[in-house]
Parts: structure tokens; C-alpha cells; sequence
């Protein structure tokens, strides 16, 4: 489980420690050695989500998995989409302008 090191959503950087596989915890320790990840978020004014449905306090969305029509729904996690909640590819734009490495949140029926 990842432990957030850093409050600030517009922050330029965030350092997640995540452990690693028991392959390479530490040897005769019984303890695994950590991990630093760097997670990196469009800084600026707005914060990660642009323009969408910012009228909101807080923007939740709920599908039930049973209802989806496809097999395979692909759901937008880099705020960019213009079919948002759903994935257009927009975050391929966005991870060249960035160099963040975000994808869709793909769910399954």
C-alpha cells in the first residue's frame, strides 16, 4: 500500500514510498527496503482537473460494473478527457506536454 508523502494536489511532485516485492525485502530482516516514486501532477491555479464540472464541490461518479455495455470501459484519470468520466486518449497528449506517465482506469464487466 502506498503512503503519500505530500498533501498538495498542485503540487509539481509527489513522492509516493511504496514497498517493494518480498523478493527484495532486506536480507535477514524480515523488513522490506522502500521505494521512492515519483508521481508528477500539472502544476498551476486549477490544480490537476482543468475545466471539468468545476461548478461542483466534489466530482463523484458512480457506474455500476453490471450496467456497462462493453466488456472493457476505459474511465479518465488525467482530467483531460473531453468525454469525461470516459477515456478518450487525451492523456496521451498530456503525458508528452508533462512527462507524466498517467493511463485510463480500465474496468471490466
Amino acid at each position: 500500500m502506498a503512503t503519500p508523502l505530500c498533501a498538495a494536489a498542485a503540487a509539481a511532485a509527489c513522492r509516493l514510498y511504496v514497498s517493494p516485492p518480498a523478493s527484495l525485502a532486506a536480507p535477514g530482516r524480515g523488513r522490506s527496503r522502500r521505494c521512492l516514486v515519483a508521481v508528477r501532477a500539472e502544476a498551476g491555479v486549477g490544480g490537476i482537473n482543468p475545466a471539468i464540472r468545476k461548478e461542483e464541490a466534489k466530482v463523484v461518479d458512480t457506474v455500476l460494473a453490471g450496467e456497462l455495455s462493453k466488456p472493457l470501459t476505459a474511465y479518465c484519470r488525467c482530467w483531460r478527457s473531453g468525454t469525461f468520466p470516459l477515456c478518450d486518449g487525451s492523456h496521451v497528449k498530456h503525458n508528452k506536454e508533462t512527462g507524466d506517465n498517467v493511463g485510463p482506469l480500465l474496468v471490466k464487466k
